[in-house]
């Protein structure tokens, strides 16, 4: 019997929020998108590796987890003798090797599996680690139509497309899993049309959504014609589930026009991914909510605007912790901070506990004089203090630094780093300002937090300091956050040498020492809690120097 070809397709874009290691969960998801999409829907196609969650790491290194999902997936299959099938993306084990998998569950069976061809290993990627390769993958027959899986990182290569439009490919589609950086979705959609325009054939992009530790998912899926133009977009940075009509005219497939969602600008699209990823890391993690240290500086200030914004004022303390260094001034900024937020303020003097310690240890310091380790005894009280409520109440303890601090190991250890997530540790302290101001002009979608100037104006404004010592200030230590920032962005990002940068103005004596402190502080950076990826090289997971490294230029 010969089967009619089908001249319309329905295909339900999902874009979910998976959790990593949740597979009943994350399986529920799919479910609920198959039911949003509705009985008329012909398919439904996911991002990548939506059954683990992305990106799972070692996880599928153990059996168990292989075992959990390959049953879930089992049993998904068969729940597909009516309704829409489904193209999900999992781990998959066959012959003794694991493979990023996209599985066609149909007809109550799972009739075809395709398997991840070019595996990226680089940056935050390291999938060569725990996935094999698989071959260039067959296309895959549905209901009349010839489909051209390809996972991620398949398309940023033009091989596995022209394979597939060689085997006869009328519609390539493109699981995702592809983590939010400044700049990224103008390379995704560019690479789209290339590859689109390339083979003649259009294209489906679905990305997944949401946090996952450091890593943020923008979202914006989208469908591009085959000459490489925009056909619809799914909206950036929520949860969203979008049915694509597809007609046949002389064998090639076309995509109905849809809605496409505006591309978030900057600096709100950076916003909205440390919203993102705080929101995520807490929910997903389960702590009732967030408490940090309040200075009464420009980054404890945004850091608790983007707490409130990601939880609401209700799970978010804030905590002042003066010392006989701190200013009258700090102290009313903090208050005048938390009491724009609605925020609770609680005040832990942290005098007495200094002086106990400094009184312990004096018959062993002797008569050496006073220096940078009384500041840190300071701020070492302070964070245990703050962990100490953290533990008590169950709360997690965020920290406040940014990208210029740890750079070049302004920060101390197991004091000001203590915590267990860090808003702002991909931002440049010149980045901090914007995005303060930015937010004091503008509310995030979705953002919890009031209206209006939630950063107080002195704030932004004064010099900024740590005060832990008699008129300290910051650049009593470091270059004009400007010129750090300049020479930083070079040195991390860029990786130029010391005379590319001199060559651009900046001193030789100035850079060469800006370099020394960021590789001599990369042991503190070790030690730092995870935070939110908002560049293309983030401290950690992009830049991994050693420790114990001897290079210096010059």
């Amino acid at each position: 019997m010969t089967r009619t070809v089908a001249q319309t397709l329905r295909i339900g874009i999902a874009q979910v929020n998976p959790t990593v290691g949740d597979v009943d969960g994350n399986l529920a998801k799919v479910r609920a998108a198959r039911t949003a999409c509705g009985a008329g829907c012909d398919l439904v196609v996911f991002s990548e590796l939506v059954a683990t969650g992305y990106p799972p790491e070692d996880l599928v290194l153990r059996p168990a987890v292989l075992s959990a999902t390959r049953a879930g997936i089992e049993t998904l299959a068969r729940e597909t003798a009516s309704g829409p099938a489904l193209l999900v993306t999992s781990p998959w084990q066959s012959e003794g090797m694991t493979y990023n998998a996209g599985l066609l569950l149909a007809d109550g069976r799972i009739p075809a599996i395709r398997y991840k061809h070019e595996l990226p290993n680089y940056g935050v990627f390291d999938e060569k680690r725990v996935f094999v390769p698989g071959p260039l993958p067959d296309i895959v027959e549905f209901r009349g139509a010839r489909l051209g899986v390809m996972i991620c990182e398949d398309m940023w290569f033009p091989a596995v497309a022209r394979h597939l439009h060689n085997q006869g490919a009328g519609l390539l589609i493109v699981p995702n899993g592809s983590p939010f950086e400044r700049g990224k979705f103008g390379q995704r959609a560019a690479l789209a049309a290339r590859r689109a325009t390339e083979t003649g054939l259009p294209l489906m992009y679905v990305n997944q959504v949401g946090g996952q530790d450091e890593l943020v998912f923008d979202g914006g899926s989208f469908v591009v014609s085959a000459a490489g133009s925009l056909v619809a977009r799914l909206p950036f940075w929520k949860e969203a589930c979008v049915v694509t009509e597809w007609t046949r005219v002389n064998d090639e497939w076309t995509c109905g026009a849809g809605s496409a969602a505006a591309p978030t600008p900057e600096p709100a699209n950076t916003y909205h991914a440390l919203m993102t990823g705080l929101r995520d890391y807490v929910n997903k993690n389960r702590f009732p909510g967030v408490l940090l240290g309040l200075s009464g500086g420009i980054d404890s200030a945004l850091t608790a605007v983007v707490a409130v914004d990601a939880l609401g004022a209700e799970r978010v303390v804030a905590v002042r912790l003066p010392s006989q260094f701190t200013s009258d001034e700090s102290q009313r900024d903090a208050a005048d901070s938390a009491a724009r937020l609605g925020l609770r303020l609680e005040t832990v003097p942290i005098g007495d506990v200094v002086h106990a310690v400094e009184g312990t240890l004096a018959p062993h310091f002797g008569a050496r004089p006073r220096d940078i380790t009384e500041e840190n005894i300071q701020a070492r009280v302070r964070g245990l203090l703050l962990m100490a409520l953290s533990n008590k109440f169950g709360s997690m303890l965020i920290t406040t630094g940014n990208k210029s601090e740890m750079s070049v190991g302004y920060a101390t250890l197991y004091g000001d780093m203590c915590g267990g997530y860090s808003v702002l540790k991909d931002l440049y302290k010149t980045e901090v300002y914007e995005l303060a101001a930015w937010r004091n002009r503008c509310v995030p979608e979705g953002g919890l937090g009031p209206t209006g100037e939630v950063v107080p104006a002195n704030v932004m404004t004064k010099a900024p300091t740590a005060e832990l010592r008699p008129n300290q200030r910051d650049q009593d230590s470091l270059p004009e956050y400007a010129e750090l920032d300049a020479i930083l962005n070079e040195l991390v990002e860029h990786e130029r040498s010391i005379d590319d940068i001199v060559a651009d103005g900046h001193p030789r004596e100035m850079v060469s020492r800006v370099q020394n402190m960021l590789l001599t502080a990369e042991y503190k950076r070790r030690q730092a809690p995870p935070g939110v990826k908002t560049s293309s090289k983030s401290l950690g997971r992009d830049r991994r120097y050693p420790i114990t490294n001897f290079f210096r230029e010059g």
